[in-house]
Parts: structure tokens; sequence; C-alpha cells
């Protein structure tokens, strides 16, 4: 996804790219960071240059690989901060060795800043796109941000790699988006600490295929009165993200998070909704998402609805890390904090303030995202 998103800005400042696919590209707002303006660094288990990356991904054509190798070979990745015990799939040799939780994040830190001034930036943004982690224990850790700071101290095993890159991104008073379903700034302790350090955050899990069809069709079944009797999905892919899913623990953090989005939009408990995700190394890159809908209309007849989506995982992701990047920035400059549900559009598991519930239906998130860029246009 990181490749695939350098790649097409890449691609626009030779101006062979049209921006299609970009959802806010016709957005003209006083603030919004134009996409030819953003630079690109980051952190990754995997050194490899993102040209050698975008050769093995196979998701670039071959003109595209041609166009970008120049560009793509300058970026290589910063040593990451890596945990076995919380991602056992995915390894690499581009890993620090830390000792201790705040030495992991003065570490992140000290990239950061380097990041920042090397290239001259305004702001930085830091947008999660690593692999699935397994879900930790609820602890008392994990919900103030006293609690946070003392398990921190404390090197506290429930305390992931996703956390300390959340934590860093607050600290350094930069805005953070999880495109991961990993647990990250919204367990209570880091939102809390965002809200307090006055930086914006949000996530988690970006919607691109699947669940994006889950919350248009929902809405439809439900204002035609179509009960949703029972809903199975399942999912081939054949890259890493379908890899560190075969984890069963990573795999369970990635279920929670497309799990609960018909029961919220249909107003009832779908029975039957099942979802299967399973690494499928031929497919690549192109995953397969298939879903078959059983539904009951007048009278009580039964009917069925079979959607089969072909795509390009990095394809459909790439353009939405810009576009979350691109808000987060915005939202800084204007003084946001915290949780920033007008992204909820862009998320299965879209972060709120508070304990409200987070909306999902996809007319309305929509909305939530136009209003919020229209009513601060004219400021």
């Amino acid at each position: 996804m990181a490749t695939t998103a350098v790649a097409g800005v890449e691609l626009m400042r030779r101006g062979a790219n049209s921006m299609s696919g970009l959802p806010l590209a016709d957005v003209a707002v006083p603030g919004l960071a134009g996409y030819e303006d953003l630079v690109f660094g980051g952190w990754d288990v995997n050194g490899q240059s993102l040209a050698a990356a975008a050769a093995e991904h196979h998701v670039l054509n071959d003109n595209q690989l041609a166009e970008t190798e120049g560009a793509l070979a300058l970026v290589t990745p910063w040593k990451a901060v890596a945990s076995s015990a919380f991602c056992r799939r995915i390894g690499g040799g581009n890993m620090r060795e830390m000792r201790g939780h705040r030495a992991a994040i003065d570490a992140i830190i000290s990239d950061i800043q380097q990041f920042k001034v090397a290239n001259d930036l305004d702001d930085v943004v830091m947008i999660n796109l690593a692999s699935t982690e397994r879900t930790p224990a609820e602890g008392e850790a994990l919900r103030t941000a006293d609690g946070f700071q003392r398990a921190l101290d404390q090197d506290d095993p429930d305390i992931g790699p996703a956390m300390l890159y959340a934590a860093a991104a607050i600290e350094a008073g930069v805005a953070y988006g999880n495109f991961t379903p990993s647990v990250a700034a919204d367990i209570p302790g880091l939102t809390e600490l965002a809200e307090r350090r006055g930086v914006p955050v949000a996530g988690k899990d970006g919607k691109t295929g699947q669940t994006l069809l889950k919350t248009v069709l929902a809405p439809a079944f439900r204002a035609r009165a179509l009960h949703v009797d029972g809903w199975f999905s399942t999912n081939i892919l054949g890259n890493r993200d379908g890899q560190a899913l075969e984890d069963p623990d990573s795999l369970k953090s990635k279920l929670g998070t497309k799990g609960n989005v018909l029961d919220s939009i249909l107003g009832y408990k779908v029975e039957d909704h099942l979802v299967d995700i399973r690494y499928y190394r031929p497919r690549g890159d192109d995953k397969e998402a298939w879903d078959n809908i059983d539904v009951s209309g007048f009278l009580g007849h039964k009917m069925q609805i079979k959607v089969n989506f072909l795509c390009k995982d990095s394809v459909l992701a790439a353009p939405l890390v810009l576009e979350i990047a691109r808000v987060l920035d915005l939202a800084r400059q204007r003084g946001e904090r915290g949780p920033q549900e007008q992204l909820s559009l862009f998320f299965k598991a879209p972060m709120t303030a508070g304990k409200r519930a987070p909306e999902h239906a996809f007319h309305r998130q929509e909305r939530m995202l136009a209003d919020w860029l229209g009513d601060k246009a004219g400021r």
C-alpha cells in the first residue's frame, strides 16, 4: 500500500496520472495539502528500496514501474520497531533492537524529527500500514493516559508496536491514522493522551472492498424493508496482508473490525453473518471478495443477492491513505484534537469521541466528511 501510494504521487508529479481513484481530488479547501506536495518516509522490517518492493509486489504495470523506478529507488525504510510476539508471520532483517518501550518511542520520535528537518517539511502525519497484530489483553494499563505511562515505564508486555508508534506520534505532536486492525491510538489511554496533547487521531482498519460494499448495500436493504437473514463473506488474497492473517491471533483482530458493521446499520443482529479470510498465494495483490446475501421480502418470500468483487487490494487502499493523511493534516491546522469522526467513511471501525457508537452507513459517513470540509472552508 505504501509503495503504491508513493508511486502514485510520483506519477502525478510527472504528469502521467489523471488523479483517477482519489476521492477528494476535486475538493478545493484552503489548507488541504496538494498531492504533489507530499513527501514520504517510513519504517519497515524489510529494508529493500521501494523500487525493489514495487517490482516484487506486481501492483504497478511495466510502464509505471519504469516511470517511477528512479524516484522509488531513493526511498529506503528506516529500521522498524517490531515484535514477533504481536505479529508472528511477518519478519525481516531491518529491525531495531530496543531496550524497553521508552527507548523505542524515543527512537521513533528521533526518526520523525530528522525526517522533518531533512526535508524542510511544514508538518508530519503518521499512517500505520503495518501487518495486523494480535489483539492484546484489555488490561488496566491501557485504560487511562496515566496508566499507560506507568505501563511504558514497566515495559508492559501488553503494549505492542502499533501502540508504541501511536504513542510516539502523539508525544511528537504528529497527527496519526491507523489503517490496520491493530490496537493503537484507539485504546482509552492513548485517545486521552491525544486529546491532552492536541493531536488529531483516526482509525481503524481501512475500508476498501467487501466492507465498503456492505456499508453501501445494507442501508438500501433497510430502506426497502428487506430483512437480511444471512450474509456469508469470503476473501482470498496472496499478499503480505494475507500472509499475516494466517496467524489465528492476527486474523481474530481483522475479523473483529469487520463483524459489527451490519448489525449497526440494520438495527438488528444478523444471526448468520459469517466472514472467512484465506491466504491464497497465487492471487498476489489481486484480492477476491465473494458475498452471498439471503433476504426476506414482501409476504416473507426468500431471495438472494450475489456479489463478486475482483479487485487490487493496494490500488483500492493507496488513495485512501493519501486522503487520510491530507485530512489529518488539515485537522491539525484547524486545532482539532482526539478522534476525527469525519474520517469514518475510510475505516471499518471508526474511532469516535467518548463512548458514542460509530456511524457505519456510507452515505451518512460521506455527508459527515463533506460537512466538516465545507463548514470550515470559508474560515
